[in-house]
């Protein structure tokens, strides 16, 4: 297949990217804005790839998406482009609806120009949405986890238009016909991911020395999943989804976010000792951020069966990789800090 990929230079992203070259004979143009979280390098191979082309284009940009979609005639779209850090969406919402939704909506429009342009496309085309678990609110310590038919119940910027995505295209498959298809999916974690989120922000504090902050008193637990995992499942998904369906993707693997940090610490002090003493000395807890959800966790049992799929990393393995991968790549993540980011706390507007 010709698939087309937005956000393919962002973190789950060029991870679908890198699989889909490693493992499929797959075609695939690249659509991504290049904001401050998108990098190039994270492409690794695919930058120079014969079966890879990157185009730079803004989502919400309705004419510029049609026009892309009408010359590269792709037989499948994976739609990862979205504003996704929930603390900069408390700080400015207004690019988080721009990007998530009426990006959203201009793509599925331009997917429907192509397809009545191009009405031989239809019967193997499908536009693949990509969202996460934060649509379904906040659950209870004794709470099951979310299924593929939970309910919405969003509690924040970020996930409010990640919910009014998902309902755009589930709405364009029941009135359109456009072959839809909706995954969910937990906290994703690993290589290339900027130093923004939980795991790398505090794996890079722990190795500057610097105070890493911990929201309210740390129970605070969500699910995680490995990206390289989720990017696996995310193909099997375009390649064999049914039109219509909503995959739930996850790991099982829970831990509090005071865990995480803790473990984070426990990884560095392994392989590269502090003079100074354990990491975990580093650990501030903070004032909570406005509408902090208590727990996110996503069962994935349908969706592994009908996908033949299930994680392949648990929690220890795959932090054990990403803390490696930071050790080994420290001027990508140093020229971040340098140049677009520099660990400030971010979402604290009340």
């Amino acid at each position: 297949m010709r698939l087309l990929v937005t956000g393919g230079c962002g973190f789950i992203g060029s991870a679908v990217v890198r699989h889909l070259l490693r493992a499929t004979v797959h075609e695939i143009v690249t659509v991504d804005r290049m904001t401050y979280a998108a990098s190039e390098e994270a492409l690794e191979a695919a930058r120079e790839h014969p079966r890879h082309r990157l185009i730079q284009a803004d989502i919400a940009d309705g004419a510029r998406m049609r026009e892309i979609f009408l010359a590269e005639r792709p037989q499948a779209v994976m739609h990862l482009a979205a504003e996704t850090h929930v603390d900069r969406s408390i700080d400015g919402p207004a690019e988080f609806l721009r990007t998530n939704v009426m990006g959203t909506f201009s793509l599925l429009e331009a997917a429907r120009a192509l397809l009545a342009a191009a009405p031989e496309l239809r019967g193997r085309f499908r536009f693949h949405h990509v969202s996460t678990d934060e649509v379904f609110g906040a659950l209870g310590a004794l709470d099951p986890p979310f299924t593929e038919t939970s309910p919405y119940d969003p509690r924040s910027p970020y996930s409010a238009s990640k919910a009014a995505s998902d309902h755009l295209a589930r709405a364009w498959f029941h009135t359109y016909g456009l072959p839809v298809i909706v995954s969910n999916t937990t906290n994703n974690y690993g290589p290339w991911q900027f130093p923004e989120k939980l795991i790398p922000l505090t794996l890079i504090n722990a190795l500057e020395g610097r105070e890493i902050a911990v929201y309210g008193d740390g129970s605070n637990r969500r699910d995680w999943l490995f990206v390289e995992d989720h990017a696996k499942a995310l193909v099997h998904i375009v390649e064999a989804g049914e039109p219509g369906a909503t995959y739930a993707i996850g790991a099982r693997q829970e831990r509090s976010n005071l865990e995480v940090v803790q473990a984070i610490c426990h990884a560095l002090d392994r392989l590269l000792p502090d003079p100074a003493g354990p990491r975990t000395r580093l650990i501030r807890f903070v004032p909570d951020r406005p509408g902090h959800d208590f727990r996110y966790a996503i069962e994935p049992a349908e969706s592994e069966r009908a996908l033949a799929w299930h994680a392949a990393h648990d929690f220890e393995r795959g932090l054990a990789l990403t803390v490696t991968w930071y050790l080994e790549h420290r001027s990508w993540w140093q020229e971040l800090r340098a140049r677009r980011y520099g660990g400030e706390r971010l979402g604290s507007a009340a």
